[in-house]
């Protein structure tokens, strides 16, 4: 009898390894990111349902993701599940050139391999990029021969950098936008060859680059637009549809537009407007008259926002504020859950900075029935 069991088990086992391969059910094809008819917000297309882009900047306990993303892919796959969990839609990533290009002309296939397959895994959890490029926060990383470019060089290896990262992520419904560069400036006056940073870094990093060291007569707004028109057209030689934007830096009441980026002036080319703003203390109504300045017939997304020069409730505030003008708002994410940080704070563990990010996952949380409503 023993004998018989054990034949009629392995016989069992015989039939089912024959049977075909059971596997998860697909996850739901995500809808294309479109303009709305009005010019005003964003649609998703085939079901023509709005869409508000409402999400965080990527970030893992404070280092570049193409730190580590090689050798330990888990925590990505953790965090984009955490956004999710919170159901935020966005994840904006930012693309180190110097991990992106070995040379002018020649991209690093280890990171587009990485890059696709954080494609895939946003079109898994349902999630949609932001994917922002030419990023050198790390000045220390970047190539000496990139440096050394002068301006018409180096504006061609970048839309060369657009050529190659649209090329990769053409075929991915989970692209929401590419951002052109992350807080770009032309400059004012003649600056030193190869000083192309703030060298006003924030922590480690840089986050400003400027895109002109000489305007040499030239209008600071027609450089802007052109260095955008050309760009876009890289990006457009590789892919028809997916939107374009740029993350500008915030129109300053003693300074005006800084950047040389004019709205009205310098964005015909790009599909939306991207503007970074942190409301400080006891100003924002100031922050909404900035935000209004950005408003020039396209939609408008505050790319960049955080507690970090006010508190949580006029944040909340400037958020409630900002709708009708905005239509998407992301914040940052840096790999810290809202319970991780409650514990620390319970257990009198936790510090000042993460007692800020504390506030805002808290303030997300509780936003997000409102900002992603009509």
């Amino acid at each position: 009898m023993p004998h018989r069991r054990l034949f009629i088990i392995l016989a069992l086992l015989a039939a089912l390894a024959a049977l075909p391969a059971l596997s998860a059910p697909p996850a739901a094809a995500l809808d294309r990111i479109q303009i709305s008819p009005d010019k005003k917000g964003f649609i998703l297309v085939p079901s023509n349902r709005p869409f508000h882009p409402w999400g965080f900047n990527y970030g893992h306990h404070g280092k570049l993701m193409e730190d580590f993303w090689d050798k330990d892919f888990k925590p990505i796959e953790e965090d984009f599940r955490e956004v999710k969990t919170m159901r935020g839609n966005v994840i904006r990533i930012h693309l180190q050139f110097s991990k992106f290009m070995s040379a002018p002309d020649k991209p690093n296939e280890q990171a587009l391999k990485q890059l696709t397959r954080m494609l895939k895994l946003a079109e898994e959890t349902g999630l949609y990029l932001d994917i922002t490029g030419l990023a050198c926060y790390r000045t220390k990383d970047v190539p000496k021969w990139y440096d050394a470019m002068d301006e018409a060089t180096r504006w061609k290896t970048q839309a060369k950098f657009w050529e190659i990262i649209a090329q990769t992520c053409a075929g991915s419904p989970a692209v929401f936008c590419y951002d052109l560069i992350n807080e770009p400036i032309i400059a004012g006056g003649k600056r030193k060859a190869g000083d192309w940073y703030s060298g006003k870094p924030l922590g480690d990093y840089d986050f400003v680059q400027f895109l002109s060291l000489d305007p040499a007569g030239r209008k600071r707004e027609e450089m802007s637009a052109q260095w955008i028109a050309q760009l876009s057209a890289a990006i457009r030689a590789k892919d028809k549809s997916h939107l374009i934007t740029v993350g500008l830096l915030p129109w300053i009441p003693k300074w005006g537009f800084l950047s040389g980026f004019i709205p009205e002036k310098s964005t015909a080319d790009l599909d939306f407007i991207s503007v970074h703003i942190y409301p400080e203390k006891g100003k924002v109504d100031e922050a909404i008259t900035m935000l209004k300045l950005f408003a020039v017939g396209k939609p408008v997304v505050i790319e960049e926002t955080f507690p970090l020069a006010c508190g949580a409730d006029e944040l909340e505030d400037f958020l409630l504020k900002s709708k009708g003008i905005a239509t998407g708002w992301i914040g940052h994410y840096d790999g810290f859950t809202t319970k991780e940080l409650e514990q620390l704070q319970a257990d009198k563990k936790i510090t000042m900075p993460q007692g800020i990010w504390l506030s805002w996952l808290k303030l997300f949380e509780k936003m997000t029935p409102k900002m992603l409503e009509d």
